[in-house]
């Protein structure tokens, strides 16, 4: 008598197979839905493109910042005693700042003899101010801080993606005081003249010492 041999499993119903099969499908079906996306073709395909400080700096330098600056602007000798006697309050009434614990920045204007150049800085002697104080006007090279970015009030942290977009926000804006303000500057042709300044500052670490980024500048003849 014959012994029936089991029958073989059909090659299509083995696992190893049939997992086989279901990958290729999943890869297929990826493919099929998946759309080629070339480096610059962001907008194109709907993503959002990278951060450019530069362009937003141009777009609102002219357009916003300054003219929010000059309008805003608190002649210094009447600004300066109201924050020191209540610096919060004066925050409120003519300052802006970003988020709760970064100090005021304010829009100012003021009238001083000009010094000698003192680094990166144009020292002005300011008729008026507290005792001890002394205005400094940033002229470069090198504008730092980020008065200019917060005293407006129009510029929020929430508008960006993330802090190093905010921060390259404000380091623009301050290139661009470099192009507009202080290309045509002579710190050494001021000295000894009266000049008027209207900036932004932010007050503190340093109470005694208001350094003022310019947005407009003009020596007296």
């Amino acid at each position: 008598m014959s012994v029936a041999r089991p029958t073989a499993k059909a090659w299509y119903l083995r696992p190893a197979v049939i997992l086989g099969i279901l990958l290729v499908a999943l890869l297929a079906g990826a493919a099929a839905t998946t759309k080629v996306v070339r480096a610059g073709d962001e907008a194109a395909a709907g993503g959002d493109a990278a951060f450019d400080a530069v362009q937003y700096a141009e777009e609102r330098y002219d357009a916003e910042v300054v003219p929010a600056i000059v309008e805003n602007a608190v002649p210094l000798t009447e600004l300066l005693p109201q924050i020191v006697a209540d610096p919060d309050a004066a925050g409120e009434e003519h300052g802006h700042r970003a988020g709760s614990t970064s100090p005021w920045s304010y829009a100012t204007t003021v009238t001083g003899t000009a010094g000698a150049v003192d680094g990166t800085y144009l020292p002005l002697e300011v008729e008026g101010l507290p005792e001890g104080v002394r205005v400094m006007v940033q002229i470069g090279p090198a504008i730092n801080g980020t008065a200019l970015r917060d005293a407006t009030g129009l510029i929020d942290f929430n508008d960006f993606l993330n802090q190093i977009e905010y921060a390259n926000a404000a380091t623009e804006l301050n290139n661009k005081v470099k192009e507009s303000v202080l290309a045509d500057f002579d710190p050494a042709a001021a000295e000894g003249r009266q000049v008027t300044v209207t900036g932004a500052f932010a007050y503190g670490p340093n109470p005694e010492v208001i350094i003022i980024t310019p947005v407009e500048m003009a020596v007296a003849s």
